[in-house]
C-alpha cells in the first residue's frame, strides 16, 4: 500500500473551509445529517457517552451528538468555523487545532467520530483516536468512496479546476475510500472490530446558483478558484448543474460515502 501522506501544515484550512463559514455551515452542512444519523446510530451514542469529533467544522455532528444524550467535545482545524460551532454548541469543549495532536489526555472519550475528515493524508489521526479513546470505546468516521460511479460525481465535478498538484493530494486524500485502505489502517493503529458500512448521502439543492454558492463554500472549492478566480469557478458550477434540473423537484446527488466502525480492545 502507498504511505499516506502527511498534511503537515494544518494552520492553512481556514483559509478555504473559514472564509465562508456561515455559508458553510447553513447550505452546506445540512446536508450531512442523513450521515450523521446513521454513524451515530451505528455507533449507539447515548446518555453517559463522552464523544469527540474530529475535523468537527461547524459543530452540527456535535448537535445532533448532544441530542442524543452525549457529551461532547470537538476539533477543528479552521478557526472560523469553530466560532460557529461554539455558538451551536455552547457547553461543548469545542477548540481549533491539530487532530494529528489532540489537546486532551489519554483515554478521555468513549466515542470519537469523524465525518469525511480523516484522509489518506492524515494517518496520525488514527493513533491519537486510539490514545484518547477509553478501553472499549468507539470510533466511527466516514470518507468518500467511489465517487465515479456516484450518480451524482457531476456535483464534484467543478473541483477539477484546481490545479494538477492539488487534484493529486485531493486524490490521496480519498484514498481511505478504497477497499482494504481504511481496514488496514484501522488494523495498524491497533482497532478491532473492524466494519466497513454504506452510508446514505445526497447533496440538495434549490437550484444551479444555489449549488454554486453552496459549493464555493467548501475547501476544494476555495482551490480551485485559486487557480480560475470565483467567477469563473461559479458560472462552470452552475453550467454543469443545470443539465440535472428537474421540473419542481430540488437538484439531488446521490454520492457514494464509506463509513468505518471499530472499537479499542477492553483492558
Amino acid at each position: 500500500m502507498t504511505t499516506p501522506l502527511r498534511q503537515t501544515d494544518w494552520t492553512v484550512v481556514d483559509e478555504g473551509w473559514g472564509r465562508k463559514a456561515a455559508d458553510f455551515a447553513t447550505l452546506s452542512e445540512p446536508s450531512n445529517c442523513r450521515e450523521y444519523v446513521t454513524m451515530h446510530h451505528a455507533l449507539g451514542v447515548g446518555a453517559g457517552d463522552r464523544l469527540i469529533d474530529l475535523a468537527c467544522g461547524s459543530g452540527l455532528a456535535i448537535e445532533f451528538a448532544s441530542l442524543r444524550g452525549a457529551s461532547c467535545a470537538g476539533i477543528d482545524a479552521s478557526a472560523r468555523l469553530i466560532a460557529v460551532a461554539k455558538h451551536r454548541n455552547p457547553g461543548a469543549d469545542v477548540r481549533v487545532g491539530d487532530m494529528q495532536a489532540l489537546p486532551w489526555e489519554d483515554a478521555s472519550f468513549d466515542v470519537v467520530t469523524s465525518f469525511r475528515g480523516v484522509w489518506g493524508t492524515t494517518p496520525g489521526a488514527l493513533d491519537e483516536i486510539y490514545r484518547v479513546l477509553k478501553p472499549g470505546g468507539r470510533v466511527g468516521f466516514t470518507v468518500w468512496g467511489h465517487i465515479k460511479k456516484s450518480p451524482g460525481a457531476w456535483a464534484l465535478a467543478p473541483f477539477r479546476m484546481a490545479t494538477t498538484a492539488k487534484l493529486e493530494n485531493q486524490a490521496a486524500m480519498v484514498s481511505l475510500g478504497r477497499p482494504g485502505v481504511g481496514e488496514d489502517l484501522l488494523a495498524r493503529s491497533g482497532f478491532v472490530g473492524i466494519e466497513r458500512i454504506s452510508v446514505p448521502f445526497a447533496w440538495e439543492y434549490a437550484d444551479p446558483e444555489m449549488f454554486a454558492r453552496t459549493l464555493a463554500s467548501t475547501g476544494p472549492a476555495y482551490e480551485a478558484m485559486l487557480n480560475v478566480g470565483e467567477a469563473a469557478f461559479l458560472e462552470g458550477a452552475i453550467k454543469e448543474a443545470r443539465p440535472h434540473v428537474l421540473d419542481g423537484l430540488p437538484l439531488r446527488a446521490l454520492i457514494d460515502v464509506v463509513g468505518y466502525l471499530a472499537r479499542k480492545e477492553s483492558s
